[in-house]
Order: structure tokens, then sequence, then C-alpha cells
């Protein structure tokens, strides 16, 4: 990787840390929509393509595409972490036969092009950069190398649990949204209705999307019993 580009970007991401700051995450993005002519940009760990914590995220609009992408199992950030490469693509629709739900819902949103690129060292799979365009047309020669090298910055901070300057522990979580409570939700409803967590991820997925209703919102109506499990009967 080019070490002078690295070097840029890295002065780039501490340039932006404060005391009380946004954590590094957040520093990835705001120079990832800076630099890379995108206009919304997150970061998210996962084990597998439903399981996912979001650890980073540049403004409301980003987080729920994230969310999404969270919700229906499918989108870039997943693929980009399935297959342990980039994802990118210049036109939304072009899109709409691999990730169909995604496609429409996101299109809706304003999105017209999208691109994600793994965070991996190795055979380590840890999840993705997503990078989110309000207009078709792909990331130059010189913006894909950048966000290769934003990706690889934010996999070290990942590994190594410590800010991008290696001052400190990483504040990973920014207050992007994370999902502990969608997890505790599934467990209560496979408890409750007797069924499989698989089954029950599937149920509460498919209320949020049915509904238009963010998944975190219908995890803590369950956990709060505003949403009562025979709502996710068959």
């Amino acid at each position: 990787m080019d070490d002078e580009r690295r070097q840029r970007l890295w002065r780039l991401v501490t340039a932006r840390a404060t005391g009380d700051g946004p954590g590094w995450g957040s520093m990835v993005c705001a120079v990832a929509v800076d630099r890379l002519d995108v206009d919304g940009a997150a970061i998210s760990v996962r084990t597998s393509g439903r399981a996912q914590d979001l650890i980073a995220v540049n403004g409301t609009w980003a987080q729920r595409l994230e969310e999404l992408q969270y919700t229906l199992g499918e989108g870039p950030g997943v693929e980009a972490y399935t297959t342990a490469g980039p994802v990118l693509v210049a036109d939304l629709s072009d899109a709409a036969p691999r990730w169909p739900g995604f496609a429409r819902s996101a299109a809706e949103e304003g999105l017209a092009a999208v691109f994600a690129l793994p965070l991996q060292e190795g055979a380590i799979r840890l999840g993705a950069l997503d990078l989110y365009r309000r207009r078709t047309g792909g990331l130059s020669t010189e913006e894909l190398a950048d966000a290769a090298v934003l990706a690889d910055l934010a996999t070290t901070a990942l590994l190594t649990d410590t800010s991008p300057d290696t001052t400190g522990p990483s504040r990973s979580a920014d207050g992007a949204g994370h999902y502990d409570d969608v997890n505790i939700a599934i467990g209560m409803l496979a408890a409750e209705l007797h069924i499989s967590i698989a089954d029950a991820s599937l149920r509460l997925r498919a209320h949020a999307y049915s509904t238009g209703t963010p998944l975190l919102e219908i995890a803590h109506a369950v956990l709060t019993r505003k949403l009562r499990a025979d709502a996710f009967q068959d």
C-alpha cells in the first residue's frame, strides 16, 4: 500500500482528534465524506450477514441505510463482508437483482451509488466501510485508493483496539446505534413463540420491513411490552 498516501490520510484522520470529540470511527467516516465525494459513510463490524454492530456513521441518512442492510440482511456491506472483496456500484439500479429489497428501499431514501470495502487482515474478516452517494457515478482511481487506505486504517484500529493516533483505547462506540437490544428481543420472541432463534430473527425483521419501522424501534417495543409476541405469529 502507498506509504505516502497512508501517512497523508492518517494525518487527516488524527487532525480531527480532540479530547472529548468523536471516536476514531467517526473521524474516519468524516474524512471519507470529505475526500471521496460521497454523502455518507459508515463502519460496521459483523460476525455474519445478519449479525452486525454499527461502530460509526456520518449523518442520519447513512444511518438509515445501514439500518436497511441490517433489517434485510442484504446490501453492499453484507456482500463486502461475505465475499471479502470490494463492492462498487456506480448506479444502484444495476444492483436490484443482487439486493432487491435493499435497492428498492435505498432508492426511496435517495441513494444512487454505493461502495463498500471489507475490513480484513489476512483471513480475519471484521466488517465493512460503506460509502453512500446521492448521485450516480463511480469512484475515481484516486478516490478508490484513498478508500482502501481508510478501510485499512479502520481495520488496524479495530484489531489493535486503539485510536488511529495510537495514544489510547479506541472509542469504538460512537453512539451510532448498537444492536444488543435486537438480539435480546429475538431471544424473547423465540422463547415466547417456541420457535428457533433463526425464525424469531426473520419474523422481527419482516415486521420491521413491512411496517417501515426501524428494527431497533421494533426491538425496543418488544422489550418494553408495547408490542406483544402474538404480533409476530404466522
